[in-house]
């Protein structure tokens, strides 16, 4: 078994960065996220707004992996999130429901609003393989290393959502450009500073590298965030 466990500080208060993680799909950091549907929503009798999600994502199996244990690379995962408009604090939980005797990933993430008007992201993980043939602690750090890079290609993702919200209301006619990514500009790489991150080894590990895909999503996310046309 194989853990994880990562801080991130986002500047932007808390209302904002966590409107952005919901919105976080589409976004040309999320290629491999085919579908992303909402299945239940409710409010607790604590005023919480309870939501279950159905995602379902693409990958690649690695080479080394024997075939035909896995027709598809494609997995579809559950995601659980709670959201204390008084606390100011959304948890939220996310599983995949296949190929668990292959690997099961159980992520959690928690956003808090900090005293200094920003926002604290916390996100443990547990990544286990019930495989075995020998290759349980292959299939465990493989899975933990595409969890790395998963968890900063979010990020990533989210802050540009963060970016186009913040755009979109600070100047809104500057995101109807045609110039796609450059039209409403690209923020830049996440600086290490604002991030700690241990693994169930104790390693810290360095940002992995960033994804521009574009898509016909992409382009109608951004289309969303556009004001519409002037009649007068």
């Amino acid at each position: 078994m194989k853990f994880f466990s990562q801080s991130y500080s986002y500047d932007d208060p808390w209302s904002i960065v966590t409107l952005a993680f919901f919105l976080r799909y589409p976004n040309p950091y999320a290629s491999h996220v085919v579908s992303c549907d909402v299945i239940s929503r409710s409010v607790s009798p604590t005023g919480s707004l309870v939501t279950t999600r159905l995602i379902l994502k693409r990958g690649a199996m690695p080479r080394w992996f024997p075939k035909g244990i896995v027709n598809r690379a494609e997995t579809w995962v559950v995601e659980e999130s709670e959201v204390d408009p008084l606390g100011r604090t959304v948890r939220c939980k996310t599983s995949n429901l296949d190929h668990v005797k292959v690997m099961q990933v159980e992520e959690t993430v928690v956003f808090r609003s900090t005293s200094e008007g920003k926002t604290l992201q916390l996100t443990e993980a547990r990544i286990l393989s019930g495989f075995g043939w020998g290759l349980t602690k292959r299939i465990e750090t493989h899975g933990l290393n595409r969890f790395k890079a998963n968890v900063q290609r979010s990020r990533e993702g989210v802050s540009l959502i963060v970016h186009l919200l913040r755009q979109s209301r600070l100047q809104p006619m500057s995101l109807g450009g045609s110039e796609e990514l450059v039209s409403v500009g690209l923020p830049g790489p996440i600086p290490a500073d604002r991030e700690t991150c241990s693994t169930g080894a104790g390693n810290t590990h360095a940002a992995g590298p960033q994804s521009r895909a574009q898509n016909s999503s992409w382009s109608r996310l951004k289309a969303w965030f556009r004001p519409p046309p002037r009649t007068d």
